[in-house]
């Protein structure tokens, strides 16, 4: 269990304070920059587009995926389940568990190698008149799939235990 919390604490920490800090310097650099260039009729932040839009924004989304879907704001692939029984609805949960692994792990497999690719070539962003390098963003995207996937096989762990346990039961009591 205390692994689960670290893990908690660390998606915890990269969606409030990360994600919330990528926020709070989007809107900073969308005012300065209106500012700038409206009022004083310059640009007061090179490249501050580019900064929000292959930065910030990329890091708040990523950072904030696994609180998401742990605490269950991110679309999920279940539609009807409060309408059938409870050994019924852990047959589903675990079957669209079992699909998101899939999904997601493809979707980690092929995330990964387009960062891999990315960092071996060094690819980088421009940023006002310079180049920035692209790679500390980057790899923010595999370790959100990890750790989404990661919550999935903890959940679909538990829905086996309870498939388990309610199973056993029912030849027990017949």
């Amino acid at each position: 269990m205390r692994f689960w919390k670290l893990i908690w604490q660390f998606e915890w920490g990269m969606a409030s304070i990360g994600a919330g800090l990528c926020l709070l310097a989007m809107m900073l650099m969308t005012v300065i920059s209106v500012f700038g260039r409206y009022v004083l009729h310059l640009d007061l932040i090179p490249g501050a587009y580019n900064i929000i839009e292959r930065i910030l924004f990329p890091l708040m989304v990523f950072w904030a995926l696994p609180t998401a879907h742990r605490e269950k704001t991110f679309p999920r692939l279940e539609s009807f389940p409060d309408a059938l029984s409870p050994f019924w609805r852990t047959v589903v949960s675990a079957f669209v568990l079992a699909v998101e692994i899939v999904i997601y792990g493809i979707a980690l497999w092929f995330v990964t190698r387009f960062v891999w690719g990315s960092i071996q070539s060094g690819r980088p962003m421009q940023v006002g008149t310079n180049f920035w390098p692209l790679w500390p963003v980057l790899l923010m995207m595999p370790l959100a799939f990890a750790l989404m996937l990661l919550e999935m096989a903890r959940l679909l762990a538990a829905d086996v235990r309870i498939l388990v346990a309610t199973t056993t039961k029912m030849k027990n009591e017949s």
